[in-house]
Formats: C-alpha cells, structure tokens, sequence
C-alpha cells in the first residue's frame, strides 16, 4: 500500500499500490476519461467531503479504480484515430453498376465494420457508378476530387481514371493490373498515391479455356466476350491454350452496351460451341443478359464470377473478388491512420474459385465429368 496526505485535514489515506500502474496506463492511451493520472491522484488525495472517513475513502477509491480498469481494457473507436471533429469521408469509383457490384460493395463494408468503421456514423462515403459507361469516369473521379475525400476506392478502370484526376488523394485499387496500367512502379514498392490489389494472373485465361474444355469435352469452337483494355493479356495465354487444345476461337470485343447484339449475332452465324465471358465492367454489369442469351442459345459457358452461376450460368471460375474488397478495407484503415500509399506493397489474390450450377447442367443435357465436379469449391443444386 502507499500513502498520500490530505494536505487540508492531514488525513492519511491509503491506496492500492497499483493504483500507479492503472494511472500510468491511463496517461499512455491518452484516455478521453483522463490525459494524465497525475490530476487523478491529486483529486484522491485530496478526499474532501465524501472521503472524510477511511471506509468511503476506500469505496471512493475503488470507483476510480474501476473507471481507469475499464478505460485500458476498452479499445477506442477507430474514429479516434481521426482529428478531433473530423468524419472520414471515401469515395467509392467502379465502371460497372450498384447493382452488379452489390455483393462486392458489402463484403468491403463488412470488413471496415470489423476494422471500426460503421457507414453514416465514423465514417461517409460517396459512390459513383459508370453503368458500364466507362467514358463517365473522368468526370465522376473530378468530383470525388472536389469532394476531397480522403480516399479513393476503385476497381482498375475507376482507379485509372482517379489517378488521372489526383495524384495527392490516395487511391486503392481493388481489382485490376495496377503495374500494366501505370498506376504503381511496381507491387512491391508501389511509389506515388494508389496501392492496394492486383487481380492479374497470366495463366487465368488458358485456365478457364482448359476447365470448359474438360466440362464438354466436345467443345472445339468457342466465342469470347471481352473488352480490350482490362482482358487483352488474359487472351494471350488463351491463345496458347487453344492451340494445344486444337480449340478455335471467335474473339468479340466489346466497348459498350451497342456491342452486345452484333456480337450475340456473330455467334449465332458461326455456330459457336460455347462461351467465355471476362470480366470487365460491360460483362459484369450486364450480366443477366449474357446468361440469358446462353441459355436460349444453349451454349455451354464459363464466367469468371460466381454471380454469373447463381443467376443461372454453367460454371465459373476466377479471382475470389469478394475477397479483394474485402482486404482493400485493411488498406484505407491504415491510410486513415496515417500511412502512405506508396509505402504499402500491393497484393496479389490468394483465392480463386470454381463454381458449377447442376441445374443448368441438366437443362442443357450435359453431363459434367465427376473429375471436374470433385475439384469445384461449390456445386448448387
């Protein structure tokens, strides 16, 4: 035990002697219940009034002991690590449309939840989609950057378009090749405003040919829907693959919604065996469309999303993107509290998933062989 004295009624009162450490504590977290122990130990000291005998200096004694126990334990929220007064505010920037990126845009939300940060009340955003109108994104990232939101979070076209528009608002990029796009030096040292993940895998294109491939195995002529800026890479290891395959390929760009019937026609008069879609905001916005035209046209298809499947497509298989939001929350968290951009290292994607829906399966009358089935991380009924 230690002892203080009052020093107005001489009264020595003692303490608990780890009444020092809690104090001590209580300073280092700079508490909104006390800057500093030392004020605290001044006022017990003191024990005017309510502490004039030893018994209420004690349970006054253990009351504030108990309030500094419950300011160390209590973990802050993470609007604290904000100026005092100041609500952090992002911007959310994507090609595609709410809609299309609603699974994506609540897994990002669900992690800063995690992390703190709960939507309207620590933290505001301001959303802009370009419904697949990718020409709108210049405009909508100059607004952002009049909004001057203290992030940008952005899926490969929208970050391109922020960092045109800024170079000193951080951007993180949530999908997308930020190196190909000169966005970053590189995935290890990034340099400048925009960090975050990359989605790029060389070998995804031959991959999603390969699985198809095995799916139908007669499968020889294949039309592919992609759209020139995000997928030309991913065509070239495709290419690759359908030559070893002996798999020709019926290539269709697509640069805008007008795109979508010729191509759908183009298709038709070749008579392609099957279907590949990329992903790209044009294919992820529209969607619906696409699976709805395979399934009249009977075409067996692979799609690089799981959404696709669950609105009634064949098989997918892709980059977990869910996933990549889900980890650009860690990033603007650490911005938020102070790091740079540029110092933070860019990811790589981790998981990838193959999905196959069996009720399609059999609406197309085919049957999917059990070695592919085996290696699906979901098979819907």
């Amino acid at each position: 035990m230690t002892v203080c004295a009052d020093s107005a009624s001489n009264m020595a009162v003692e303490r608990p002697a780890g009444s020092h450490a809690l104090a001590a504590a209580a300073h280092r977290r700079r508490s909104p219940h006390s800057e500093s122990g030392e004020p605290l130990r001044r006022f017990i000291c003191r024990c005017r009034g309510s502490c004039a005998t030893p018994m209420r200096a004690i349970a006054f004694i253990a009351v504030v002991a108990a309030l500094l126990v419950f300011d160390v334990l209590v973990p802050p929220l993470a609007a604290e690590t904000q100026s005092a007064g100041k609500v952090p505010r992002i911007g959310l920037l994507a090609g595609g449309s709410r809609a299309a990126d609603a699974l994506l845009i609540e897994t990002f939300w669900r992690r800063m939840k995690e992390l703190g940060y709960i939507e309207g009340k620590n933290i505001a955003a301001d959303y802009r989609f370009a419904e697949g109108a990718t020409e709108r994104l210049p405009d909508f990232a100059a607004e952002l950057v009049r909004l001057n939101v203290d992030v940008i979070v952005a899926p490969g076209s929208g970050a391109r378009a922020a960092k045109k528009a800024t170079d000193t608002i951080p951007i993180v990029i949530t999908y997308g090749d930020p190196v190909a796009q000169g966005l970053v030096t590189s995935l290890a040292h990034p340099g400048g405003n925009v960090t975050g993940l990359s989605s790029f895998v060389s070998e995804l294109g031959g991959k999603q040919l390969e699985l198809l491939k095995e799916a139908v195995p007669k499968v020889s002529r294949v039309a592919v829907l992609w759209w020139t800026d995000p997928n030309a890479l991913l065509l070239d290891d495709m290419k690759v693959t359908a030559g070893r395959l002996r798999v020709r390929l019926q290539l269709l760009p697509l640069r805008g919604l007008g795109d979508f019937e010729p191509a759908f026609s183009a298709i038709r008069a070749e008579a392609a065996h099957a279907l590949i879609a990329l992903r790209n905001p044009l294919t992820a916005t529209h969607r619906a469309r696409i699976v709805e035209f395979a399934a009249k046209s009977r075409l067996p298809a692979m799609y690089p999303d799981r959404e696709f499947v669950d609105a009634g497509g064949l098989m997918s298989y892709g980059v977990d993107v869910p996933d990549l939001w889900g980890r650009a929350a860690v990033y603007v968290d650490k911005i938020l509290k102070g790091a740079k951009p540029g110092s933070l290292p860019v990811e790589q994607p981790s998981k990838f998933t193959l999905v196959i829906n069996l009720k399609t399966t059999k609406a197309l009358g085919l049957a999917i062989p059990q070695s592919v089935l085996l290696r699906a991380d979901e098979v819907i009924q």
